[in-house]
């Protein structure tokens, strides 16, 4: 397939403007990727609903009302990036990299921490968190490097330079800190490369790298007097590792979860009867714990309708890697789709203790308005690969 693709890099770059018209492009999005979603939209809505209906007395729809708001910014982004061509993102690949870095640095100098962390920079009501976008702009940019080295691909020289440009963001982002966004990130990296056709010992070789970045990290750096992680972040890890070890304070958040994971039962305790949620046993029940939350409420059978859906975008999310009319809209639509797969395992693997706490969110579920926009617009470049690649293949 790979293979397939590289033979048509160029194809997109080198089309003549208003080659595709915007009938063709709208007939060709893939329409079950689009029902997913926007299903999935509602799903999460509604269960944003029942979990967040006690947070504010006097005011139970203020969450879903601001999430809803956060999916009109959404759909309407979606919708411009099915109109924009993948080879504008291609050619301008070196923008996108250098105004990711720039806001990110922006963050890091001038805005004030909140709760001791640098992520958001405050728009009036709102709040705009970059290093959700730059999930997907890190795709872009990584994508457009790659291919536009083409045949070097295969060079070492060429392998490390595209690792360098991702750490920095990478980088960036964990000194914020956001070791969630950081390990996204980082995942999105390693399906790029892998699509981009980067050779198994070249795999190999940062694999092992990043293994010895991590015990460094962990155990090495710590013994020599040299922390690298924050407390809290130490904390979670060894949380992780030793569960049982504290549940009244290390672990208090980990137990409350698989608590209420359990307490859902089959068909859930409803909204009212959820008192892990509704009396706040649960911390950040709207947020890094939303899915314990939802398996309180809506139990066995509520959580499997999600990961159904989940499975479905996934699905259909592979499926335009194999339809991408050129090698750049495959890598950029793999990114993508392992980079979603990877903030839903982890997340759901959190609440239920077989993932460390990282803070990632849940797709199109958490309270949050960066992330469902960022999501969307993800969507958005999924259909416009998907749609021009049909059109390339009519032709």
């Amino acid at each position: 397939m790979i293979v397939d693709a590289r033979s048509r890099t160029s194809s997109f770059a080198s089309s003549a403007p208003g080659a595709y018209d915007l009938g063709s492009i709208l007939r060709r999005i893939d329409w079950l990727l689009l029902f997913a979603v926007a299903t999935l939209v509602a799903y999460g809505l509604w269960a944003i609903a029942g979990i967040t209906r006690f947070d504010v007395p006097g005011h139970p729809d203020y969450y879903v009302v601001r999430q809803a708001v956060a999916v009109a910014v959404g759909v309407a982004g979606m919708l411009v990036a099915i109109v924009v061509s993948p080879s504008v993102y291609q050619r301008h690949w070196r923008v996108l990299y250098g105004g990711t870095i720039g806001v990110m640095l922006f963050v890091i100098a001038f805005v004030g921490a909140v709760r001791g962390s640098k992520r958001w920079i405050d728009l009036g009501p709102f709040q705009f968190q970059p290093s959700e976008f730059g999930k997907i702009l890190f795709v872009l940019a990584i994508a457009g490097f790659l291919v536009e080295r083409g045949r070097r691909v295969g060079e070492f020289s060429t392998v490390l330079a595209a690792v360098g440009l991702g750490l920095l963001p990478m980088g960036l982002v964990f000194l914020q800190p956001d070791l969630g966004s950081a390990l996204v990130y980082g995942a999105a990296l390693a399906a790029v490369l892998f699509l981009a056709g980067v050779r198994w010992l070249h795999l190999a070789a940062i694999g092992g790298g990043a293994i010895i970045v991590v015990v460094g990290v962990l155990w090495f750096l710590p013994v020599a007097g040299i922390p690298i992680l924050k407390p809290y972040q130490t904390d979670r890890l060894t949380g992780f590792t030793n569960p049982e070890s504290d549940p009244g304070g290390l672990t208090y958040n980990v137990t409350q979860s698989r608590t209420a994971v359990g307490a859902g039962g089959l068909s859930g305790r409803g909204v009212e009867g959820a008192s892990q949620t509704r009396l706040d046993y649960l911390p950040e029940h709207a947020t890094d714990f939303v899915f314990a939350s939802l398996a309180e409420q809506r139990g066995f059978v509520g959580t499997s309708i999600l990961l159904l859906l989940y499975l479905l975008v996934v699905w259909r999310g592979l499926r335009v890697v194999t339809v991408a009319g050129d090698l750049y809209g495959a890598i950029v639509a793999g990114g993508i789709v392992f980079a979603f797969l990877f903030q839903v395992f982890v997340n759901v693997g959190m609440t239920m203790g077989i993932a460390p706490v990282t803070g990632i969110p849940l797709p199109f579920v958490t309270v949050g308005g960066s992330s469902i926009v960022t999501n969307l617009l993800a969507i958005g470049v999924l259909q416009s690969i998907h749609a021009r690649g049909r059109v390339e293949r009519s032709r």
